[in-house]
Order: C-alpha cells, then structure tokens, then sequence
C-alpha cells in the first residue's frame, strides 16, 4: 500500500486507527435501512492489505464465529498494512439463518454483478466495485452446505502458485485443489489479480470450536507470513492434499448411521456407514469404494437414494 490516501466508500481510513463504516444494501419493505458492519484496522506503516470475509452465505455461521474471535483476539491490528474484517457479509441471509439473499439467489454465484441486477447481483456490484479494488489478500471463510459437515480445509487452484503457497502456511488438515466456480466471489477477485483463500469448515448454523481454532490458527499464520502481524508460524502437521474427488452416494434411502470420523483415512471395503429402515427389517452396510480419505460427511439423520454421503479423496 503506497503512501496515497486510503478511501474506503468514500471516506479517508486514518493511519493508526479503527475505523468502522456501514456498506449500505437496501431498505427492507418496512424502510428500514440493512448496513453491513465493515471493520478497518490501519497500521501507521505500509504493507499489503488483507480482507477476512465471512458469511456469504447467512447460515455458515463457523466463519462469523472465526472472524468474531480474530476481532476479540486482537489478531486483526497490523503492525504493517491493513486488515478489514466483514464478519456478516450476507447480512438479510444471517438474520433469518438462510443461505440466499432476499431474491432467493445466492450471491455466490452472482458477481461480479450488476448495477441494475437484482438485488444480490447490485449488492455483488457494489462490493466489487467500491471494495474489491483496494485489497491485495482475502480469505474467504465457509462451511459445508445443509448437513454437509466439512473437514477444516484450504481450497485453491493448483496453478495459483501464491494462493498454494499461502494455503501451506494456513497448514489446514486438508488441502483440496479445486477449481473456481463461474461467477462467484474468488473467480471475480482471481480475475481482478488477488490472492484468495477460501476456508471450508463444518456445517451449517453451528458454532464448532475446533473449526473455529483452526480457522483463527490458520489466519494468524498467514498474517505473520505476508507481514502484517509479528509472531510465529504455527506448524501442527503436515497437510492431506486431495488432487481429486469423488462424492459417493446412498444406494438405498433410510436412516443413515455414521461409522467413521471426518477426516479419516479410510480403507478399501472398510465400512464407513449404515443404511437401515425403522423397522428393523432393512440394513444396507456402506463401503469404502478403495483407500482414501474422507474430507466431507453428509450427517443429514434420514437420506433418500442418491444423496451424496462421504465426499471421498481420489489419489
């Protein structure tokens, strides 16, 4: 970050200070006026600029909570550059615990949008234009949709060579190459030329204070490693990488028992679930289709056929 004034929405962040400003989305039919809460912390010396982002989707509530306890922790006040937190991105989804924007689209999928869009796609517009810009960094925190309950993972593209680099230095249990997705945040800020990282952990509309430590160990790390924070880089394992994957599928509908721990590694024909009726006439074992390991489970109590249980490795 150069030497030039720092505007943010129109208004000059000061060196040193806490800045707080509204992102203004629209008025509810009530005419209440919906802001979403945009926390700067400016260092008086220069560096990169990071954003921490949470809640694109209102009921990934893992993502708030991480970002909730790196404000608390103090870890979001650079010694260089400058941290912004978005603690509630989708703030109309986080208030009722939906997934979509009011429009029932997810904005996810609508940026870099539109001024005359919808509403999600002018709230995307907005952001990509008034925000996006500015920053160097993100990382973008999620968790697994519905009952999907993911392993704490960094996802990257294999050939962004600085977002591998960094999703190392975050040191997840699991690195997962994915490619970006049409339309959605990180392809529109990968396209602009920012390094992002997109954090998946847990399930939806739960507090779960494992992911919530891996996600705020994680951001600290990499915090420490582009120089806004000092202190030093925690190390815990070595992470799984998973080139590809595979979801497997119920075979049968029931109510479906779990019988192995997320993140497992897994053995061919090892039995990972159990598919039964109520009534004790019906039970149907689920294998292990051959060694891998396990980085997403589907922990929905009932399942009908067809339904994406483990999301498996693929070496």
């Amino acid at each position: 970050m150069s030497n030039n004034p720092f505007i943010l929405l129109g208004k000059e962040i000061p060196k040193g200070k806490r800045t707080v400003l509204d992102l203004e989305v629209a008025k509810l039919h009530t005419r209440t006026t919906v802001k979403v809460p945009i926390i700067i912390e400016r260092s008086h010396n220069p560096g990169p600029v990071v954003l921490l982002l949470a809640g694109i989707h209102g009921d990934e509530t893992n993502g708030v909570g991480i970002i909730r306890e790196i404000i608390n922790l103090k870890i979001n006040k650079p010694k260089n550059g400058t941290i912004i937190c978005i603690p509630v991105f989708n703030i109309f989804g986080y208030l009722i615990q939906t997934r979509e924007f009011p429009d029932g689209r997810d904005l996810n999928r609508m940026f870099p949008g539109s001024a005359n869009g919808s509403l999600a796609s002018q709230f995307a517009y907005q952001f990509t234009k008034e925000i996006a810009p500015i920053i160097d960094y993100v990382i973008d925190f999620h968790t697994g949709g519905g009952d999907r309950d993911n392993i704490a993972q960094i996802r990257c593209s294999k050939d962004d060579e600085k977002a591998l680099e960094l999703a190392k230095v975050f040191n997840p249990p699991m690195i997962v190459f994915s490619e970006n997705i049409t339309k959605s945040l990180r392809d529109t800020l990968h396209k602009m030329g920012k390094t992002v990282l997109l954090f998946e952990g847990g399930k939806s509309k739960e507090l779960n204070p494992t992911i919530i430590n891996e996600g705020v160990n994680g951001t600290k790390n990499v915090l420490i490693r582009l120089g806004l924070i000092e202190g030093e880089i925690t190390v815990r394992a070595t992470p799984v990488f998973v080139h590809k994957a595979k979801w497997l599928r119920a075979s049968d509908s029931g109510m479906f028992k779990i019988r192995v721990a997320n993140g497992s590694f897994v053995k061919k024909k090892e039995v990972l679930g159990v598919i039964q009726d109520p009534f004790g006439e019906f039970k149907k074992k689920i294998y292990a289709p051959f060694d891998c390991h396990i980085f997403c489970i589907n922990k929905t109590p009932i399942v009908n056929k067809g339904d994406a249980l483990f999301h498996l490795s693929i070496d």
